[in-house]
């Protein structure tokens, strides 16, 4: 059992002052004023120093395992020690769930990447599956990023579906023309940041890619049954137009990643659908490919949920950047990275927010700076696994 005493406490609805909040076992147990709560004998007391006592981040979006099992093109890392070494890095972070968005592409013209083979991913599907059956530290998850090019990949799709190895499932497009790549100028500024490659030889993998065989809405809407079936989210990718959100709606998806625009974004809101950017483009101020600004999307109202993306110490920094140079409520900020993607893979009963009877996956935030906040103490399913001590 431990008792969190001396912090603020950010619930659905409010930031408390003066109280103090129970773990006992995996739950939270109590939140009650300061000193009201009778302790029993063994309950570690915790010190919140004045920080911030916050449900812990739920990452719906992330291919940092990516970069963690190959670093360098040419360089494939050990996938147990990538995994092991990158939840030790994600608790730092905040993160205490994490749904490894994991690529199923046919090919990308950018740079190679090993972990995107097909029998690298088989493999990483099946370590992360085999996670909670020996020690860990954080609630690991399979987002399956399916590319709608890689045919050849659907059976095993099916099959992850049908053995309980995928949580999420995102439909994708990257064809330059259309979606995050619409604007054909900025696709080539991309690839050349590559690799070099003339002009010519563009446009023939422009062509290529704009002429390659996808798989039909019909096998689109077969694999999407499959997934409302057992119970997993949908998402689309890179919604570009309406008719792109009619028709993702169509085969049930709920969840739109990264919307174009602004317009989109709030139309995927007024369709009922939970919208998702990324909390770098908060940081960087704006879309590194030319899209939506996520600070003024949330300004707006019209996003839901941060992801990490690529980089995992933007979650934390994105609320706090939101709340203090966009002067929006941090309650509310807070949401973004906790509560809203929560209820967008169906997990708000257990995590997400802190209320008594919920699952103990809680931070505590100092600020070492006037502007840099940090984790000092992260909790998951009540347990005690990260406690950080900066000094002067």
């Amino acid at each position: 059992m431990y008792l969190i005493t001396n912090g603020k406490i950010i619930t659905e609805e409010a930031i408390l002052d003066g109280y103090d909040l129970l773990i006992e076992g995996d739950k939270i147990k109590n939140i009650d004023r300061n000193g009201k709560i009778v302790l029993t004998e063994g309950t570690e007391v915790i010190d919140a120093a004045g920080g911030y006592v916050a449900p812990g981040f739920i990452d719906l979006h992330s291919d940092y395992i990516e970069h963690m099992a190959a670093p360098r093109p040419t360089s494939l890392m050990d996938f147990h020690l990538s995994l092991r070494e990158a939840e030790k890095e994600l608790i730092s972070h905040g993160i205490t769930t994490m749904f490894h968005s994991l690529s199923i592409y046919k090919s990308s013209e950018f740079t190679h990447k090993p972990i995107r083979e097909p029998e690298n991913v088989r493999k990483f599907i099946e370590m992360i599956y085999q996670t909670h059956q020996t020690k860990h530290l954080v609630r690991h998850r399979f987002h399956a990023r399916f590319e709608i090019d890689s045919i050849e990949e659907v059976e095993n799709l099916k099959t992850y579906i049908a053995e309980n190895k995928v949580h999420l499932i995102s439909f994708m497009d990257h064809t330059p023309g259309q979606g995050q790549y619409r604007d054909l100028e900025i696709y080539r500024k991309t690839v050349k940041g590559y690799q070099e490659i003339s002009d010519e030889e563009i446009d023939q993998v422009i062509t290529k890619h704009q002429q390659k065989e996808k798989l039909t809405l019909d096998g689109i809407k077969e694999i999407a049954r499959l997934a409302k079936e057992k119970g997993i989210a949908i998402a689309s990718h890179d919604d570009d137009s309406l008719e792109k959100l009619d028709l993702v709606k169509s085969f049930g998806a709920t969840i739109s990643e990264f919307p174009i625009t602004l317009e989109i974004a709030k139309n995927a809101k007024e369709k009922g659908m939970l919208t998702v950017a990324g909390a770098p483009n908060v940081l960087l101020g704006g879309s590194h490919s030319g899209n939506l600004s996520a600070q003024e999307a949330i300004r707006h109202g019209f996003i839901d949920i941060l992801c990490s993306d690529y980089y995992p110490p933007s979650l934390l920094h994105a609320v706090f950047i939101m709340k203090e140079e966009c002067h929006l409520d941090l309650v509310e900020m807070f949401k973004l990275v906790t509560l809203n993607p929560a209820k967008a893979v169906n997990l708000d009963d257990q995590i997400g927010s802190i209320k008594e009877g919920k699952k103990a996956d809680l931070l505590i935030i100092e600020k070492i700076e006037l502007d840099f906040p940090v984790i000092t103490s992260c909790f998951v399913d009540g347990r005690l696994i990260l406690k950080t001590n900066y000094r002067i």
